[in-house]
């Protein structure tokens, strides 16, 4: 069981308030975002699920060449990154460029520790799948109850 610890939550608030804030001052607010021009929403998106023996991170990477995603893991974070490369076939005059590109950071805490040798991923249709298997301490075990 993932115990809570308020010192995790309040640099991971920092963190957020940070990102909130970063390129305060240029011309837009908020500087830029990779699928909306005024949000701070998050890149990748992700869904984020485990079951007994496994974690699994799927990530929205559309238009990404998986040759520029890079995946580390550090105790128990996942981090993903890489660059979306601009859009070179616009010709003429352009009216609207609503898909971003640039380089992108997405950190995720992992509710367990993981086995980092066991660590697959593939991309299919813009999906990035990353299945981590948990370390062996991290799985749950089964206690059995003697009767006295």
């Amino acid at each position: 069981m993932a115990s809570w610890d308020v010192f995790r939550e309040l640099d991971n608030l920092r963190r957020e308030i940070d990102e909130a804030f970063r390129g305060a001052g240029m011309n837009r607010p908020f500087g830029p975002t990779f699928l909306s021009p005024v949000t701070t929403r998050r890149f990748p998106m992700v869904n984020f699920s485990e079951d007994e023996g496994n974690v699994y991170v799927e990530a929205l990477v559309p238009g990404v060449d998986p040759k520029d995603v890079e995946l580390s893991v550090l105790r128990n974070t996942l981090t993903i990154s890489g660059e979306r490369k601009p859009f070179a076939d616009m010709k003429g005059i352009v009216h609207r460029t609503e898909l971003g590109s640039g380089k992108f950071s997405r950190t995720l805490e992992l509710p367990v520790d993981i086995d980092a040798n066991r660590i697959t991923a593939q991309c299919k249709d813009g999906i990035m799948t990353i299945t981590m298997a948990k370390a062996e301490h991290a799985k749950p075990k089964k206690i059995e109850i003697k009767l006295s």
